[in-house]
């Protein structure tokens, strides 16, 4: 558990680390926001692509060697985006970082289920929460004080996370010991290539239409038209592929189904929330990367709170759905209030906010993994786990796309708008040019104070969106069917249900009913052609 946990909390460190220093980074490499977006969303998008592979993958070979192989890719990212010298080279590096991490991301939640039954993993999902928290807290924390040391630099945000990697590797090779049931697999490549292409087509369409083409366009067509017809291709790929990467089946169960749209919406709030609050409290509020660690804090300790006290009561009493009632409600209501802020919202008010987030966060996230991984066979349960970890991702990727498409639109909006009733403002930006987040660096002092008031009026409409998503969160967790929680481990289920399949074969080829009885000479006739 040491080797699992500490290989979470690099997976959570990764981009916890990095959010406070993006602001930085985009200035230092005069990138722009949509940029600033893609550093993000290259990440989610490989990882979220990668995962359900990394989970079929899971019940084919060896775990254990599958999570020390995304280990090794994770590294080798992290060094790679450390040395980068421009946006795109730090894109393109941060993609590969993002593929170790969707392995992290699936694998460990996939081990933790082989060894633990979902009655005792309620305590565990509390673990696994205060992980996510010091990784909440400390990164943005290390991430600053990185950014803020003259002799580091923000540089060593994506290499601090190497050593904690490097001892997880270790832990892991010498005390993680689960069962390897080898058997003939197929890869479903072609559906993972499809998936792919869809994804990254719908968020290049996202990220690109409204400045780089306008919406209603051909490129928009084209681009629009490509992902449907790449997510049609993948299910048609899925409904035919020996091994699927995303077993179409598991969407019969009316439980996995919700979670997996609720996980849609509390992707939005994990990632949404970090992304751009970060760059709320660096360029809208003034301060500084260090500063804005310390002010997630509230948003930290409702997670904290919320996931270990809902994980010991689940424990208790094997009842879970009340807590992901809540848990919805609260990020609901928490995104609502944040729709609420601008430039000058008092930080008490704030902090109160992040911390109903961070309470509802708390209570959706692992519950949601628990539900299904305590309704599905044991057979699915790396690819059911990763559908979930999958569509969370998702919800991330396309959640910071989005958002980060209509905070670049609206602060576009307000600082043009700005300009022209500001005539000094405007001959200070060059006869009232196009001015953005590339800018704040050069920008004269009233064009720099109009860039920071338009970002801090412009994020409250994000968290407004997100609110909106956030009730579809809600509404799939009402109708969830709550199932008691089983007191037998992954592994130990699919041994089971190894055996029962086994049993009834050999009732078969017996000619045996339920009773032990033997039943008619067609029974006795294929006993006779087996042995023979």
């Amino acid at each position: 558990m040491s080797g699992l946990m500490l290989a979470m909390f690099v997976a959570f460190l990764s981009s916890t680390v990095v959010s406070n220093a993006l602001p930085t980074i985009i200035t230092d490499l005069r990138g722009s926001q949509n940029q600033y977006t893609w550093v993000v969303t290259a990440t989610l998008l490989s990882s979220t692509a990668s995962t359900p592979v990394w989970g079929k993958l899971a019940d084919l070979f060896s775990k254990k060697l599958l999570i020390q192989l995304s280990i090794v890719v994770f590294i080798a990212g992290s060094m790679l985006a450390g040395l980068a010298q421009s946006v795109e080279t730090l894109i393109a590096w941060r993609a590969l970082q993002g593929l170790g991490l969707g392995g992290l991301q699936a694998l460990v939640q996939i081990a933790i289920a082989a060894m633990i039954s979902p009655r005792e993993r309620g305590r565990y999902a509390g673990l696994m929460g205060s992980v996510f928290a010091a990784a909440t807290v400390g990164g943005p924390l290390i991430g600053g004080v990185l950014v803020d040391t003259s002799w580091l630099g923000w540089r060593w945000c994506f290499y601090v996370g190497v050593p904690f990697a490097a001892v997880a590797l270790v832990l892991l090779q010498r005390t993680l010991h689960l069962p390897v049931i080898r058997r003939d697999v197929t890869i479903d490549y072609l559906g993972a290539g499809f998936l792919a292409a869809g994804v990254s087509a719908l968020l290049i369409w996202v990220t690109l239409a409204g400045h780089g083409f306008p919406w209603a366009s051909v490129q928009s067509a084209l681009f629009l038209g490509g992902a449907v017809l790449a997510v049609v291709a993948f299910l048609v790929t899925e409904s035919r592929a020996v091994e699927p990467i995303v077993p179409l089946r598991l969407f019969r169960d009316r439980t996995t189904t919700l979670a997996i749209i609720a996980s849609i919406a509390v992707g939005v709030a994990m990632f949404g929330s970090t992304v751009f609050l970060g760059q709320y409290l660096q360029i809208s509020r003034g301060y500084s990367p260090t500063e804005a660690g310390l002010l997630t804090i509230p948003m930290v300790g409702g997670l904290v709170l919320s996931s270990t006290v809902s994980g010991l009561l689940i424990t208790r009493f094997g009842r879970w759905k009340a807590y992901l009632t809540a848990g919805s409600a609260l990020v609901m209501a928490g995104f609502g209030l944040l729709a609420t802020i601008d430039h000058e919202t008092d930080m008490v008010l704030l902090c109160t906010n992040l911390f109903i987030l961070g309470a509802g966060i708390g209570m959706s996230m692992q519950n949601l993994v628990l539900a299904v991984q305590n309704t599905v066979a044991a057979a699915d349960l790396g690819a059911a786990s990763s559908a979930v970890t999958f569509f969370r991702s998702l919800g991330g990727t396309v959640g910071v796309a989005v958002l980060g498409a209509v905070l670049s639109n609206h602060v576009g909006d307000l600082i043009e708008d700005r300009l022209t009733g500001m005539p000094g403002a405007a001959q200070a930006a060059g006869g009232g040019g196009a001015v953005g987040l590339a800018d704040l660096a050069d920008a004269p002092a009233p064009v720099e104070a109009l860039i920071r008031m338009s970002y801090g009026d412009a994020t409250g409409r994000i968290f407004l969106v997100s609110a909106v998503v956030s009730v579809v969160a809600v509404l799939a967790v009402l109708f969830i069917r709550e199932v008691a929680l089983r007191t037998e481990s992954g592994d130990e289920r699919q041994w089971a249900e190894r055996s029962d399949a086994v049993r009834i074969d050999t009732d078969r080829i017996e000619g045996r009913d339920a009773a032990g009885e033997r039943t008619d000479e067609v029974g006795h006739s294929l006993q006779q052609s087996v042995v023979r």
